[in-house]
């Protein structure tokens, strides 16, 4: 498969452990390509911990245990090795999380550790990604400064800068704006909008208006459970369980 497609996952009767505790019951849901899925739902409701699963970042935890069968386009994701599973299924977490390296390193942090490339050929990723995520005006003469040394909604957008660089097929968003003010916010909700023309996005918020102005599709989870998945603009006004709605009018939380 070209890199640069984006490309379907797909979860079905995944159930996770951690030890004894069982927190994903029967998980089945598919996450089209080149749309935006949002996950969610009160705290502690295991959004983020499906999202862990489908770049195997739970292989990690100790005591965790996943059954089922996750997917990237018509692959198990088992057979596929971690390391390259990582670099065509992005992740980008809550708190940005910049390498202490220059502004360029970081964006070339993946494409190093593919293998020597020219000089040219990393320079030009560097302008057309800072480009992508709208930070190359802001950036461009400052390459060598640390990537620390941005602001929080610059260096949220230079972490999607360096998932971005190695061409994934899948980004995942872990709560991505929730650490952020409200005008970067709105920078992040527009690029997350327009990398699902060329990737499948998922994105696991605790903002409900923010699910439903970027996301096409739209998952409520409950106490580990799929409560109910359908089409956001369906979802948010015509929700089919009690529970979805009661979460929606804001009833708990």
């Amino acid at each position: 498969m070209m890199a640069g497609h984006s490309t379907s996952m797909g979860v079905e009767d995944v159930n996770l452990y951690y030890g004894d505790f069982h927190a994903l019951k029967d998980i089945t849901l598919d996450m089209p390509a080149n749309q935006i899925t949002a996950l969610i739902g009160p705290s502690g409701c295991g959004k983020s911990t499906l999202l862990r699963c489908l770049d195997r970042m739970n292989d990690r935890v100790q005591g965790c245990r996943v059954e089922g069968r996750i997917t990237l386009g018509d692959e198990d994701i088992k057979d596929i090795d971690p390391y390259d599973l990582r670099r065509r299924v992005g992740m980008v977490f809550q708190h940005p999380n910049p390498f202490p390296l220059t502004i360029y390193e970081n964006v070339v942090y993946g494409l190093r550790r593919q293998g020597r490339r020219p000089k040219s050929e990393l320079d030009g990723v560097v302008e057309s990604t800072l480009r992508r995520v709208g930070l190359w005006d802001e950036v461009k003469d400052k390459l060598k400064a640390s990537g620390l040394s941005l602001s929080g909604g610059q260096q949220q957008r230079l972490c999607i800068a360096r998932a971005l660089a190695v061409d994934p097929e899948v980004l995942l968003m872990d709560e991505p704006t929730s650490a952020l003010d409200p005008i970067s916010t709105s920078l992040v909700e527009e690029l997350a909008s327009e990398l699902a023309h060329d990737h499948t996005v998922v994105i696991v918020t605790h903002n409900m208006q923010q699910a439903a102005r970027i996301s096409n599709q739209t998952a409520f989870f409950y106490l580990g459970e799929l409560v109910e998945v359908g089409p956001t603009a369906e979802l948010f006004v015509r929700p089919k369980k009690k529970q979805t709605e009661d979460y929606l009018t804001g009833r708990f939380g």
